[in-house]
Parts: structure tokens; sequence; C-alpha cells
């Protein structure tokens, strides 16, 4: 498989120095990406979806830890190492509560970085043929067990990082298991309406009340994707199909 990969650091040295290090020395990594700052990171991770980052916890217009949080809320967290320095440790500790997997104290020599690159892709690639292996009878195994999870816990704050961990796969990787058949939004919000036309047919709560039973926070929201899924709005729904 190819891994794609995201250098991030506003420091050229530092960030053209590593890409031409590990282009030397391994044709691992499909694409490198570099970003000399963090509107830039979050750019790449938006448009090309790498799948392992190594950002700098320093940097201008957005430092890494807000690069991480914006990757993390749209669900497209790469693998991510840290780099940084000793006075910004506070930092590094905070990207691991954000889900980073590894950080590094500057000053680091290239060939550590690429130790510790190497061994991310080699963890991504297994994940990846063990997911081939876990297809049977045309379903793919984990997405099975996804959706088992999901459809536990659907009336849940549910976000594909979380499910993903606990199906053991990357979340970029999940994504890319459920686009073959349906998207992660696409089919939870499908979930959650099956759950909100049995009660809309009961008739005894009311239509906000729906809304947050099955995992929705906003009336309204929830009323637009009724209405995008069934064609019709919740209270046409409830007319129709009393029991």
């Amino acid at each position: 498989m190819s891994v794609k990969l995201l250098i991030a650091d506003d420091e050229d040295v530092i960030r053209n120095g590593i890409a031409k290090y590990i282009q030397l020395h391994t044709d691992r990594f499909d694409k490198v990406y570099l970003a000399a700052n963090g509107a830039e990171a979050v750019d790449i991770i938006f448009r090309s979806k790498p799948d392992i980052m190594l950002i700098d916890v320093q940097m201008p217009l957005k430092n890494g830890i807000e690069v991480m949080q914006e990757a993390r809320r749209a669900e497209i967290l790469p693998y991510t190492l840290i780099l940084s320095g000793y006075d910004e440790f506070r930092y590094c500790q905070q990207a691991m509560r954000l889900g980073a997997k590894d950080y590094l104290l500057k000053p680091v020599r290239s060939s550590d970085i690429l130790q510790r690159l190497n061994a991310a892709a080699n963890g991504i690639e297994k994940v990846e043929r063990d997911a081939g292996d876990c297809v049977s009878d045309g379903k793919n195994n984990l997405v099975e067990r996804a959706k088992e999870y999901m459809g536990e816990h659907y009336f849940e704050n549910l976000t594909l990082v979380e499910v993903a961990g606990k199906v053991g796969i990357t979340a970029g990787y999940l994504s890319t298991l459920f686009s073959q058949e349906k998207g992660f939004v696409d089919y939870l919000n499908e979930l959650r309406i099956d759950h909100a036309c049995t009660y809309l047919r009961q008739n005894y709560l009311k239509t906000y009340e729906i809304a947050y039973k099955v995992g929705f926070h906003d009336e309204k929201y929830f009323s637009k994707v009724f209405k995008r899924v069934m064609g019709q709005s919740p209270s046409e729904y409830r007319k129709a199909n009393r029991t």
C-alpha cells in the first residue's frame, strides 16, 4: 500500500532537511507533503488526507495543537507524531490527549525520525492487511463490527475516531471502508432516523424530544436530515404513520 506523509514545521532547514533525508533513505512514502505553517497543514489534511503527520508544536497562523483539533473535529486526524522543544513539553501532553501517538524532543536526528515514521507506516500497513483478511461473504467484518457498535450507541455523541478505536483501526481507514458502501455520517444519520421513525409512529414524544433521544442536538438539523432521508418532514411522517 502507499503511505502519505505530511511534514509541518515553520523552520525551512528542519522541514526540508527531514523531507530530503526521508526521500534519500526510503521509498515507503508515496507522497510527502510539506507545510510551513499550521494553516497550510490544515489545508493539506483536508485536501489530501495524509496517513501520517509529523508536526512541530510552535508554528505561525495555527500551532500544532490547533491543527490537531481541527483535524480531529473533522474526523480526519492522521497518525500524528509531535516535534517539540523541552520547554514545550506541556503541549506534548495536550497533543497526546488529542490522539498523538508519539513525540520527539528537539534536537532530534533525522535517522531517529525516520525510524519512528517507519514504525508508524508498519503499523498502518499491518492494520490494513489484517482488515483485508476480515472480508467474508462479501462483507468486511470490521465494518460490520463498527455498525454493531453504532447500533448500540447511536444515541450518543459518536465520532468516527471513537468508533474506529473500538474496532482497532485508524479513523482514516474506517472512513475509507465505509465510503465503499455508504459514508460514516450518512450511515449514522440513517440509523438514527430509523429509530426516530419508530418513536414518531408511537406518537407520544414531541419532535424535539425524539431528536435528542436518537442523538441529534438540534431539532432543526434533525428535521433537515429526516427530510433528506425520508423525503418528508417528521410531522408529515407522524401524520401518515400513526399507530
